[in-house]
């Protein structure tokens, strides 16, 4: 919706209301609104802070030569990225409560990424990024230097 001033809105109100006192009445009680809109802005929670994870799908235990997939996900900046499987398995939890997990009821994280909706896991603090798994791939975290010819 744009915004308008107000003193262009007392314009147009003065062009077509011949009162004066309704026009002043109108006009207080759109200045009482706007502060009661900047007072709920004000009294907002400031945002989380978040940090990336990649959860890695490791199911034999092994990292080399592996066909390895995972998930990215958030969590609040600060917490323990121990916790982020158990945040997934708490909304998980919460999602085969209801009906639709009662039909469907999810036995894996894949699964729980997939179908979980996000409100679930906000109310556990954990936010999914990719849906579906993406591919990863394990380096030994080194740069070699270059050869100079």
């Amino acid at each position: 919706m744009p915004k308008i001033d107000l003193d262009k809105v007392k314009l147009v109100l003065q062009r077509n209301e011949p009162d004066p006192r309704k026009v002043a009445d109108i006009i207080n009680e759109l200045q009482m609104e706007i502060q009661a809109e900047e007072e709920e802005k004000a009294n907002r929670p400031p945002p989380v802070k978040k940090e990336f994870l990649f959860l890695l799908s490791d199911p034999n235990g092994k990292l080399r030569g592996e066909d390895l997939v995972g998930w990215v996900v958030q969590i609040p900046e600060g917490d323990s990225p121990l916790s982020a499987p158990e945040r997934i398995v708490a909304a998980a939890n919460a999602f085969n409560g209801t009906g639709k997990g009662r039909r469907l009821a999810l036995e894996t994280i894949g699964e729980a990424c997939e179908m979980v909706s996000p409100r679930l896991f906000k109310e556990q603090n954990i936010w999914i990024k990719t849906k579906l798994p993406v591919q990863a791939l394990p380096l030994p975290n080194k740069i070699s230097p270059q050869v100079k010819e």
